[in-house]
C-alpha cells in the first residue's frame, strides 16, 4: 500500500553530520573522468602496475580450495595467516611485533577513522603537519578536534616543535615517507628525534606509512615504529602496492590499544572482508612483492623525472617545487599573490587537472601552494600539461 500525500521528511542531522564536508580531491576528480583532461590530480596508483593476472590466479585458487572460508564472516581483528606475514614483514633484531598487535582494516582510511574514535575527544589537542594528508584531516574531524599545525621545512616536520607544543595532546600523526601531499621525507636523524620527544612526552606518534615502499634507489627508510614499538602506531596499505581495490590496510600498535581499536571496528563492519584478506595473503605470501614494487619503483621514478625537467622547462622562476625521493607527488609553491583555487578552475578550462594546496592545512592556510601527481599520465602528456599549466602562471606573474 503506498501512502497518498506523505509529509515530506525533515532530516535533522547530528552536529558531527553538520558538519561534514566533501573532500576537495574527490569534487576535482569528477572533473578528471572526461578524456581530454589531463589530471595531476588524484592521488591513484597507476592502473599499469596492478597484477592482475596474479590476483586472478590467487582468486580462483582460494575460491577453490578454501571458499566456504573465505566467504564466511572472519574474526574481527582479520585473517591469522596475514597478520602473522604483516608481523614478520616488520619485525627486525631490536624489534620483534607479534600478530596480536595487527589489526587489519578496510583500507588504511578506515584505520585513521578507528583511532579518532578511540583516540580524540571534542576538543582533544592533535599535533598534525603543516601540510598533511587531507584523509586524515577528514577523519579526524569528525571527532572534534583542536588541530595544532606543526612547522615543517624542506626536510619535513620539524621535531624540535614537538616537545613545546606536544604537552597534553592525543597523538601527533605524520607522514615520513614521500609525503602526502608534498613529496618529503623525514631524514633518519629527524626520526629519531621525533620518536625521542615523543617518548619522553608520553605522546603517542602515528607513522602512516603508504609509501615506504617506492623509494626510486630502493633503499627503505627506517621504520620508526622499531625504534620504539611501545610507543609507535604504524599504519600500512596493499593500495600502492598490489590494487586500492581490494581496500585493503592495516594497524600496528600495542595490544591494549589494537584491543581498542577492534572494539571500535566491530561497531563498524564487524571484519575485513575475509576473502580479500586470503586472496592477498595467497598473493603476497612466497616473495611476490620483492620482485614486483621495482617495477613500480621504476615506472614512478620515470615519471617522475619527466615532470621534474617539465616543471624545469616550463615553469616561470619564481615558482618553486619539491624533488622527491619517492612516491607520487609534488608540492609546488607559488607566488605569494597567486591562488591555487583560482588558477585551478583556468587550469581546467584549459583541460589540465590539479589539487589546490589549501585543503591539506589544517588551520591557516597557504593558498599559493598546489598538489601534483604524476603517476597515472605518461610522459608526453606530463610534458604537454605542465607546459599548459605554466602559461597560465606565467601570465599572473
Amino acid at each position: 500500500m503506498k501512502i497518498e500525500n506523505p509529509t515530506p521528511m525533515q532530516w535533522n542531522f547530528s552536529k558531527r553530520a553538520q558538519q561534514l564536508q566533501s573532500s576537495a580531491i574527490r569534487e576535482i576528480l569528477k572533473v578528471t573522468m572526461r578524456p581530454e583532461v589531463i589530471s595531476f590530480a588524484g592521488g591513484l596508483p597507476s592502473p599499469a602496475t596492478f597484477p592482475v593476472e596474479h590476483m586472478q590466479a590467487a582468486f580462483e585458487k582460494v575460491l577453490s580450495t578454501h571458499g566456504k572460508v573465505a566467504l564466511q564472516y572472519g574474526p574481527t581483528d582479520g585473517y591469522l595467516p596475514l597478520r602473522e606475514w604483516v608481523a614478520d614483514s616488520l619485525s627486525t633484531n631490536g624489534a620483534k611485533i607479534l600478530p596480536e598487535q595487527v589489526l587489519m582494516t578496510s583500507g588504511s582510511q578506515q584505520g585513521l577513522d578507528l583511532l579518532g574514535k578511540v583516540l580524540i575527544d571534542e576538543g582533544s589537542k592533535t599535533l598534525v603537519e603543516t601540510p598533511s594528508y587531507l584523509g586524515a584531516l577528514q577523519a579526524f574531524s569528525v571527532y572534534g578536534p583542536q588541530f595544532v599545525s606543526l612547522p615543517t621545512d624542506e626536510h619535513g616536520l620539524v621535531p624540535e616543535a614537538v616537545a613545546e607544543l606536544g604537552q597534553g595532546a592525543r597523538l601527533l600523526y605524520a607522514l615520513p615517507n614521500f609525503q602526502n601531499p608534498t613529496g618529503r621525507t623525514l631524514s633518519v636523524e629527524r626520526r629519531a628525534a621525533l620518536v625521542e620527544t615523543c617518548a619522553r612526552i608520553g605522546l603517542p606518534l602515528i607513522e602512516d606509512d603508504p609509501y615506504g615502499a617506492l623509494s626510486y634507489r630502493g633503499e627503505p627508510m627506517p621504520k620508526m615504529l622499531t625504534m620504539n614499538p611501545g610507543g609507535v602506531i604504524y599504519m600500512g596499505s596493499f593500495s600502492k602496492i598490489l590494487t586500492p581495490g581490494i581496500r585493503l590496510g592495516y594497524v600496528v600498535a600495542p595490544t591494549p590499544l589494537i584491543r581498542k581499536l577492534e572494539q571500535a571496528k566491530q561497531a563498524t563492519d564487524l571484519h575485513t572482508a575475509q576473502l580479500t584478506q586470503m586472496v592477498v595473503h595467497e598473493v603476497v605470501k612466497d616473495g611476490f612483492l620483492a620482485s614486483h614494487i621495482p617495477t613500480i619503483r621504476k615506472l614512478y621514478s620515470d615519471q617522475c623525472q619527466a615532470m621534474l625537467n617539465a616543471l624545469s622547462e616550463f615553469f616561470p622562476a619564481q615558482v618553486q617545487w619539491t624533488k622527491p625521493e619517492g612516491g607520487m607527488f609534488i608540492w609546488v609553491t607559488l607566488p605569494k599573490h597567486i591562488d591555487s583555487k583560482v588558477l585551478v578552475d583556468e587550469a581546467i578550462a584549459h583541460n589540465i587537472a590539479f589539487v589546490p594546496g589549501a585543503p591539506f592545512y589544517a588551520n591557516q592556510p597557504e593558498t599559493n601552494t598546489l598538489r601534483l601527481s604524476f603517476v597515472t599520465v605518461p610522459p608526453e602528456k606530463i610534458r604537454s600539461g605542465i607546459a599548459t599549466l605554466g602559461k597560465l602562471i606565467a601570465a599572473k606573474i
